[in-house]
């Protein structure tokens, strides 16, 4: 399979994915996801390629997935839009089990989809134009690409504050949630990826052009988000942040209440299911059940078509509080399926 906007090719003893559609942001359409895949299957047959690395034109990295496509055929063609993300999915834990070093440079902005491209990876580099995030709570959805995963595990709760705000944040902050090991300067990318074409290991190349990332908000604030966060439901967590009345928590405050409600109590529940969850694949089978449920609601079109159809950036949730939202019937839509991953443990 190929996609005009992907670029893949072996140099050296690196084999080179690179995402090219920078009017867009690099995000990924069908066919730029099959593409990606059958170059990893390409550089993993290759005895010559010792490590992969995913870079992406412009100012981004990969900004997310072909969410127009999905609002477009989800309420008439709800397959084609469960198609895109079962394949988006499955890439997502190729990644991670992948058995050469998966070199991801966020460099840019780096959300949604494309955090699916490189938190699962076994290098994960930043950069000092690193905007990174998982945004999805303010478009009537919630964290997916094996983000409920990534982000439970985040330390201090730091993911939980992650995915329910849809914060962005930068290099040192991604670090120090460890959704990323290496800060880089973006002027040393080339270098970085000219060793690993020579035949550098990985880990060795990073740590030659390793640069301190600096302060880390999350850091300074992680007693208050470990303890907040820890809250058993959505109100829980707002209570705690009125009571204590610090500046942070009046922002985190105020960037709650800007998303959907739905989404909210949703991605809470993922993200509590993940921390008990063994695996990747077990978390990415929950989110496509998420995602069947999410096609038959109201928010997710309507987030979407405030954001990136009509882009008045008003959204009109329903329900549109909290208190209105059904957490029991919204969790029991979330029905089984056969898994996407019917081989994983074998």
């Amino acid at each position: 399979m190929t996609s005009p906007f992907v670029r893949a090719e072996v140099d050296g003893a690196l084999g080179r994915i690179h995402l090219g559609r920078p009017e867009a942001l690099n995000s990924l359409d069908l066919g730029m996801i099959r593409a990606i895949a059958d170059a990893l299957d390409r550089f993993e047959r290759d005895d010559s390629v010792r490590a992969v690395a995913l870079t992406g034109e412009g100012r981004a990295l990969c900004a997310g997935g072909d969410i127009k496509m999905i609002w477009r055929v989800g309420r008439t063609q709800p397959e084609e839009a469960l198609g895109f993300w079962a394949e988006e999915y499955r890439l997502n834990a190729r990644i991670a089990r992948s058995p050469k070093p998966w070199v991801a440079v966020m460099d840019g902005i780096c959300m949604g989809g494309g955090v699916g491209l490189s938190v699962h990876g076994s290098h994960r580099v930043v950069t000092e134009r690193t905007r990174f995030a998982m945004p999805e709570t303010g478009i009537g959805y919630f964290p997916d690409v094996g983000g409920t995963f990534a982000l439970s595990r985040a330390p201090h709760r730091l993911g939980f504050w992650l995915g329910l705000t849809g914060a962005s944040v930068g290099a040192a902050d991604a670090i120090v949630a460890g959704l990323a090991d290496t800060m880089i300067p973006s002027d040393a990318i080339l270098a970085l990826l000219a060793d690993l074409a020579a035949g550098r290991p990985a880990d060795a190349a990073l740590a030659a052009h390793a640069a301190d990332p600096g302060p880390s908000r999350l850091a300074d604030h992680a007693g208050v988000i470990e303890a907040v966060f820890a809250g058993a439901d959505n109100s829980a967590i707002l209570s705690a942040l009125r009571a204590d009345g610090s500046a942070f928590s009046a922002e985190t405050l105020a960037l709650l209440d800007a998303k959907s409600p739905t989404s909210l109590v949703l991605t809470l529940h993922l993200l509590q299911e993940a921390l008990r969850s063994p695996d990747l694949e077990t978390c990415l089978d929950r989110e496509y059940a998420a995602d069947a449920a999410i096609l038959q609601g109201h928010d997710f079109y309507e987030g979407v078509r405030a954001a990136v159809v009509d882009k008045d950036r008003n959204p009109v949730w329903r329900p549109a509080t909290l208190a209105e939202v059904d957490a029991p019937a919204l969790v029991a839509s979330l029905r089984p399926h056969p898994s996407l991953f019917p081989s994983a443990g074998d």
